[in-house]
């Protein structure tokens, strides 16, 4: 150990604790251990890996209350997310467990012989973890790559270390071998690059920002190491004139200032039919001033402080577009940002062009569904939206038409742990959850046996 990083909390701007990162000598180490470890848990019958899987599960959930109030802490976020993150990852390890039984290869039909397929684990896998949701984006990649079969070596966020570290400690508590599951706190530019370049590390899953993301896709190619990245988005919430526009104002603060709009997820531009444009933002406007910043202790809060003060100023710099209006927030030593409503004057607007990743909005108008479809598909990027309308072939329509990985119709939610998550163009590459996440950390390998 090197180097050490004081965690703060968000809320307060008081040192949380001061957390030991690991130099590239421990890095390594752990590696090995890893490396080693995967030849014992590859080959533990699946129904017991599957048992073990569940109990990492219970623990977890035996432990909710202490994991939210970490987090909390550790990154602001409000009592109720910080318990539903606790309950994503016993979910999450729930739902694998039942992979290691059912991990099916095929019997294919072939002259001479019988083949069949096998899906085989890929070895120690590296997952390096964002800021803006430690617990539930770690467990998206841990508990898919324990159940094929893998180890994990796991980097949490500078910011927001701690609820991994504790999730490291239960692994071990639930029974989970020594070496399977590792948290290693540390540098990017350490760890994380050491995951890229370790021979022994034969997949990186990255969850964080294009610019990091296009970076480690390049790092991976010198050795063909596979990679899952989950990258940036700049999601449209599309409302039509036909929809319920109460239902849609009242849920629009919600998509995109939950975790104080540090979502890639988040339905940051907002794009409204011509004629309901006035009625829609008369009932968004009071769904904003109503949206609940605070103490993220209390069980009322909505939304929290952002991160940092480094991601505050950059925040920040884009509130130079004209303002329709903004919401409340306490001026409390904090990382505290009132809900902010922006109308750009055009579409090449930084505000709706970049991802600002923070408690900002952008609307615009649109006359029809063409137009609606061509702004929406107008980024690099193209993860989630959403597009609220009573008319079903519209929604069918606008859905295949739009260019994004995760689409809701008449709601807001992005993610769910049996369906699959993952982005079009700059969003990323790969899938995540779902029945479909363990081909990502699998190896199909075909064996032909003669009959001779």
């Amino acid at each position: 150990m090197s180097t050490s990083y004081d965690v703060i909390n968000p809320a307060t701007e008081e040192i949380v604790k001061n957390v030991p990162h690991l130099d590239l000598e421990a890095t390594d180490l752990v590696i090995v251990k890893a490396a080693k470890a995967f030849e014992t848990w590859r080959h533990i019958a699946p129904g017991e890996r599957a048992r073990l899987l569940r109990s990492f599960s219970q623990v977890v959930t035996d432990h909710r209350e202490e994991l939210a109030q970490i987090e909390i802490t550790n990154s602001g976020h409000t009592r109720g997310n910080a318990l539903w993150e606790a309950d994503n990852v016993a979910n999450t390890l729930m739902y694998y467990a039942a992979s290691p039984e059912r991990l099916f290869g095929r019997q294919i039909p072939v002259p001479g012989g019988i083949d069949v397929t096998f899906k085989e684990p890929l070895g120690v896998v590296g997952i390096i973890v964002p800021w803006n949701f430690p617990m539930p984006i770690a467990g998206w990649g841990f508990a898919p790559a324990l159940a094929a079969g893998n180890t994990v070596v796991l980097k949490p966020a500078e910011y927001t270390p701690l609820s991994a570290i504790r999730l490291g400690e239960l692994a071990l508590i639930a029974g989970i071998p020594e070496g399977v599951f590792n948290v290693l706190p540390g540098k990017g530019s350490v760890v994380g690059n050491r995951f890229v370049t370790h021979p022994l590390v034969r997949k990186v899953v990255f969850t964080g920002s294009t610019t990091v993301g296009k970076q480690i896709m390049v790092g991976c190619a010198e050795q063909v190491k596979r990679v899952t990245l989950e990258l940036g988005g700049k999601s449209s919430n599309i409302i039509f004139a036909d929809a319920d526009i109460e239902k849609a104002a009242a849920g629009a603060p919600g998509a995109v200032f939950d975790n104080a709009g540090q979502d890639c997820c988040s339905r940051s531009r907002i794009l409204v039919q011509k004629s309901a444009f006035d009625n829609f933002m008369e009932h968004f406007e009071v769904a904003v001033k109503k949206f609940r910043v605070e103490d993220p202790n209390l069980s009322t809060a909505e939304m929290g402080p952002l991160i940092s003060k480094k991601q505050f100023d950059v925040v920040e710099s884009f509130l130079d577009e004209p303002i329709a209006f903004k919401g409340n927030a306490p001026t409390s030593p904090g990382y505290w940002m009132a809900p902010t409503v922006l109308l750009p004057k055009n579409t090449q607007a930084r505000s709706w062009r970049e991802e600002i990743f923070g408690p900002v909005v952008s609307v615009m108008v649109f006359e029809d569904e063409a137009e609606a479809i061509a702004m929406a598909n107008d980024s690099e990027y193209g993860l989630s939206g959403s597009i609220w309308t009573r008319d079903i072939g519209r929604a069918l329509r606008v859905s295949r038409g739009i260019e994004t990985g995760a689409l809701s119709v008449n709601s807001n939610s992005s993610v769910r742990f049996w369906t699959p998550f993952g982005g079009f163009k700059q969003s990323g590459l790969g899938r995540e959850l779902g029945p479909d996440a363990l081909d990502s950390f699998t190896e199909v390998k075909n064996v032909f046996i003669s009959n001779d």
